[in-house]
């Protein structure tokens, strides 16, 4: 019976206190729920992406790791969509392929790629790189500004409306509970708002940086060892 009271209770709560929230108040809690639903939105789509990015780069790296030929995937017309290290992988073998193409030079009968036209390919693997990063990063402003921001918002309305709470009492010329109470429980209800946009956004925010910056790690590695390994059997 208690456990069925409590949620009622706190419904309940809830209702009267946007009842005779003020219209500031109110504003400040509609921002604060347009606020949570970008978090949420951005959460889930980020959660998703890095989902479908980590399957798709493990069978990637499962077949890269197979070739003899750097190029061998790009040969075969395989495609990993979903993948950025594919994504950097096809750039830099489009590149190479142009370079070997259009700027060839010959080491013992064999078309190689000049050293100069190589610094083309890691210039452009540098660009797909970072243009992974940016394409994996990308929302987490949204969940940042929330977890920093929400709170602020959510103390703002909270000393807005007592101050008003408050003018109310000096206006009636009474300082009894039942003047206060309207006032302060809306007041306190953009607290609550803050933080219930906060502390999602916060723990989202964490795991979804953990895992963005450990792929980021990857690709940067990766890059790398492409780099070297187009060099030495190009």
């Amino acid at each position: 019976m208690t456990t069925l009271i409590q949620p009622m209770f706190a419904a309940n709560a809830a209702v009267y206190a946007i009842e005779n929230a003020t219209t500031e108040g109110k504003i400040t809690v509609l921002v604060l729920l347009l606020l949570s639903l970008f978090s949420w939105t951005i959460i889930i789509s980020k959660f998703r992406q890095l989902h479908i990015a980590r399957r798709a780069a493990k069978k990637f790296f499962v077949a890269y790791s197979a070739t003899r030929d750097p190029l061998d995937i790009k040969k075969r017309g395989e495609d990993f969509d979903g993948a950025p290290a594919f994504e950097l992988y096809a750039r830099g073998a489009e590149e190479l392929d142009y370079q070997l193409q259009k700027n060839p030079v010959t080491v013992k009968g064999e078309r190689r790629i000049s050293p100069s036209s190589f610094e083309a390919v890691k210039v452009v693997l540098e660009e797909a790189a970072a243009a992974q990063a940016m394409a994996l990063e990308k929302g987490m402003i949204v969940l940042s500004t929330a977890v920093a921001g929400g709170p602020f918002i959510g103390l703002l309305g909270t000393v807005w409306g007592v101050m008003e709470a408050f003018s109310a009492v000096a206006v009636q010329e009474s300082a009894s509970i039942k003047t206060l109470a309207p006032g302060v429980s809306a007041a306190l209800l953009t607290t609550i708002a803050g933080l219930v946009v906060a502390i999602p956004s916060v723990f989202g925010y964490n795991f979804l940086l953990g895992n963005t910056k450990q792929l980021i790690t990857e690709l940067e590695n990766f890059a790398s060892s492409l780099a070297d390994r187009l060099e030495l059997e190009s």
